[in-house]
């Protein structure tokens, strides 16, 4: 653990992508305050959240950048892409078309992240069993084609949402330690124990914490 003022010997910066309505939003509440917000407005450009977790005896504070998932703001959101240490892309089960556009998402995600970026499906609202619309066999078939960590989850009943984060994390921590992810590299989204109290977050140097309902 780190010493001085910090509770924390890492910062993770996270990024949640993937179609309007899927429920990143609702994820992200659930994970940060344990609570589902069954009005859970559409996001417009980049809201964020926080919080500390621990892996392998060491305190992690995840910097989660929540994205819109509207075309019109993509221009935005891709700027959040870089620096990502990891990226949970988010579908519907009930909606094939969230799913129908996960390529998308992934290219976008290959191509403006670094190659060490641990990217994790999540398949939401699992909850909604008797509407769902993308079988679960094919979703894992496709994380696997793909490399990708995948699970079906609940924003609404908290089934699974901590799985996603925590692993994601994990997976994040073991290339720190087998030394493939390089911590001096600005892309990385990683930064390990801040030496500036008070200071300035180096992983928000170039983005700003949006307010509360900001309309960037």
């Amino acid at each position: 653990m780190s010493s001085g003022p910090y509770n924390y010997s890492y910062i993770f910066k996270y990024i949640i992508i993937g179609d309007m309505g899927v429920g990143k939003s609702c994820l992200l509440h659930q994970f940060t305050e344990k609570k589902f917000m069954a009005d859970c407005p559409h996001t417009i450009g980049v809201e964020f959240g926080t919080r500390i977790i621990e892996v392998s005896g060491q305190k992690i504070k995840l910097q989660i950048w929540d994205t819109a998932g509207q075309e019109r703001f993509r221009a935005v959101t891709r700027s959040y892409y870089r620096g990502a240490a990891g990226a949970l892309m988010v579908y519907d089960i009930t909606r094939r078309s969230t799913y129908n556009h996960l390529s998308s998402w992934l290219t976008d995600t290959r191509n403006l992240t670094n190659p060490s970026t641990v990217i994790f499906l999540i398949g939401n609202k699992c909850d909604l069993d008797a509407q769902r619309d993308v079988t679960y066999d094919e979703a894992k078939q496709f994380a696997d084609e793909n490399g990708l960590m995948f699970v079906e989850a609940s924003a609404k009943t908290g089934e699974n949402v901590e799985e996603a984060f925590l692993e994601t994390a994990k997976k994040i921590f073991q290339s720190i330690q087998d030394g493939r992810l390089d911590l001096n590299a600005a892309e990385s989204g990683v930064q390990h124990k801040p030496s500036q109290p008070g200071g300035r977050n180096t992983l928000v140097n170039d983005q700003q914490a949006p307010k509360e309902n900001c309309s960037c």
